[in-house]
């Protein structure tokens, strides 16, 4: 399996099936040009639109390879996982897109080649293998009651390592337990610590990164870092925690468009 991290949680994940051709799926498409989209803190002197950097190098050949699509959320405003341009690129690509139920009219109705999932618990992916849902909850008190909690996946395909995308979410005793007790090679989590000009986080950080690593023995990949106004963790915290904390070997802060491909079984990095 190879990871690109393009930006924010925009990833393309790449396999490559034992028989078959090649899956590229693309994880909640923001795909707009730096500064074309609404600012999301208010308050400040660091207040920008967004996304707040360019898309790297190298999207568009990148983008050539996508096959499928998985949304974890999209709607109530969350521009930053399904945006205008995304949702143009899949419509007019017509690439079949992977969602949970409660999304499945909403993305319909904007023209997209829709394939929902069963619902939640683990069940066959039409890729091959199969998809588990894990709830997110991103945001407690009044500001979660705001928020569009959506869901990550542990995805399982024959003869690629595991992968948890937990999606937007807090370090809940959900995803606890599916680092803990599902054990995914390698687990993709956000650490952008947002929030908004009021109202607590509704994002993990740094810190979170450090406890979530003592629930896994798997490889770590941290996103959602550096590209929208309301996230300020910086992939340096990350690494400095995982120095700090003697997990560094386990862990991979991409940049915008670097690659690292992860072995079956043993998530073992091939550089």
């Amino acid at each position: 399996m190879q990871i690109t991290q393009l930006r924010n949680a925009t990833v393309l994940l790449e396999f490559t099936p034992a028989e078959g051709r090649p899956v590229g799926l693309l994880v909640d498409p923001m795909l707009a040009p730096r500064g074309s989209l609404p600012a999301l803190r208010y308050l400040g002197a660091g207040r920008q639109r967004n996304p707040i950097v360019e898309l790297p190098a190298g999207t568009d050949a990148l983008l050539q390879r996508v096959t499928h699509a998985l949304i974890t959320h999209c709607q109530r405003g969350h521009f930053d996982h399904l945006d205008r341009v995304g949702k143009r690129f899949l419509r007019e690509r017509q690439i079949p897109v992977l969602c949970m139920p409660r999304d499945a009219g909403y993305l319909a109705q904007r023209g997209l080649q829709v394939h929902p999932l069963a619902g939640p618990g683990r069940q066959p992916l039409v890729l091959g293998g199969h998809i588990t849902p894990i709830p997110c909850v991103h945001g407690t008190g009044w500001v979660g009651r705001l928020m569009e909690h959506g869901h990550g996946y542990l995805l399982e395909l024959p003869g690629e390592p595991s992968v948890y995308l937990a999606g937007d979410t807090m370090l809940t005793p959900t995803v606890r337990d599916c680092l803990a007790r599902l054990q995914p090679d390698v687990a993709v989590l956000p650490a952008g610590g947002a929030r908004f000009d009021l109202g607590a986080e509704i994002l993990m950080d740094a810190a979170d990164m450090a406890e979530a690593a003592q629930h896994t023995r798997g490889a770590i990949v941290v996103n959602h870092l550096e590209a929208l106004d309301h996230c300020p963790t910086t992939r340096t915290a990350v690494r400095q925690r995982a120095l700090d904390g003697g997990w560094a070997h386990r862990l991979w802060v991409p940049e915008d468009g670097e690659c690292r491909e992860y072995q079956a079984v043993t998530a073992q990095v091939a550089m």
